[in-house]
């Protein structure tokens, strides 16, 4: 007995959408219609805007110097043109040298000991139960952030300095007094605990918002599940807080070449350029003081590369690790 099969039935294209006849697309937006309708947005953003391009983007044009045997006084037009010779006289340069491996130290000091006490700090205060207490440790650690480094610096002085708390009250106590504040051997370790009582505090907002965001049912079932304090941590708030933490080493790897300008400034002469000069340092000594634009140039704009090369190879690993990073593939 045969049995008729009958053959599978083919959809045509478009199948399940609704077709309407007479249906016209929509229309367009014109671009005027679009500035009219987005005005107040981009009149708030645009201060913004023209401060980045006064100050960041149209200074990048500048950067021409560091192929010329600059003169302020004949201009970009009246100078010569000297091609390489900046970089060449940059990399014969013991003391550029000498300033880039003091600032590797203070990034690797920085990024080991700086870095992760915002995290720290965010953990414990998402603990705090009491919502008093807890705005009252927040207050307390932001403070240090809107001081200037000149208020930071004198009030380290006073405590460790020379004459400070510390020193008088070793003398007293008939024991030896050690001035912290103009110790070469120390100093780098003095700029990193100098920047986590300033910032520390007020990195926490970000992990803070980043904790806030995870999902709470996530916490209940980890203690259903009978996770203690120290697993919900490593498997919840830790995994939730990573896309943050990863985007902010990222940045902070970008920046990681500037470790404070006007903080290692205000405490150089104490400690002489051989523990304070960095490439910041160098490229304000020998261009604004001494007058060798191009070489100071050359060396500013390498630094920016280097940063731009920092921020790109991070990403792509944030992108292997399975992060968006600062933009996405």
């Amino acid at each position: 007995m045969a049995v008729n099969q009958a053959s599978p039935r083919v959809k045509p294209p478009h199948a399940g959408k609704l077709q309407t006849s007479g249906e016209t697309p929509p229309r367009k937006m014109p671009f005027l219609a679009k500035l009219w309708r987005d005005s107040p947005l981009l009149v708030m953003v645009a201060p913004t805007v023209i401060v980045l391009l006064l100050f960041t983007y149209i200074p990048l044009l500048g950067s021409v110097i560091a192929f010329m045997d600059y003169v302020p006084f004949l201009g970009f037009t009246g100078s010569d043109w000297v091609g390489w010779d900046n970089f060449t006289s940059l990399f014969q340069d013991q003391a550029f040298w000498h300033a880039l491996w003091n600032t590797l130290q203070i990034t690797f000091l920085q990024l080991l000991l700086y870095f992760p006490i915002p995290v720290l700090l965010a953990v414990f205060l998402n603990t705090v139960a009491m919502p008093l207490a807890k705005k009252f440790v927040q207050s307390v650690i932001y403070l240090p952030h809107f001081l200037s480094w000149v208020i930071i610096v004198a009030l380290f002085q006073q405590i460790a300095g020379g004459a400070g708390v510390v020193n008088r009250f070793l003398i007293t106590h008939g024991l030896s007094p050690f001035d912290v504040m103009s110790d070469p051997g120390t100093f780098k370790l003095l700029l990193t605990t100098q920047a986590i009582w300033k910032d520390a505090g007020w990195g926490t907002i970000i992990f803070l918002a980043a904790i806030a965001a995870i999902d709470q049912g996530l916490y209940e079932s980890a203690v259903i599940d009978g996770a203690g304090a120290w697993r919900r941590f490593w498997h919840v708030t830790l995994p939730g807080m990573r896309p943050i933490i990863i985007l902010l080493l990222i940045l902070r790897l970008g920046d990681s070449l500037t470790v404070g300008f006007e903080q290692i400034l205000l405490q150089r002469d104490a400690v002489g350029p051989g523990a304070a000069e960095v490439l910041d340092t160098y490229v304000y000594y020998n261009g604004v003081i001494d007058g060798s634009w191009g070489t100071a140039t050359a060396a500013g704009l390498l630094k920016g590369i280097v940063s731009l090369l920092l921020v790109l190879v991070a990403n792509k690993l944030a992108h292997r690790l399975g992060e968006e990073g600062v933009y996405q593939r």
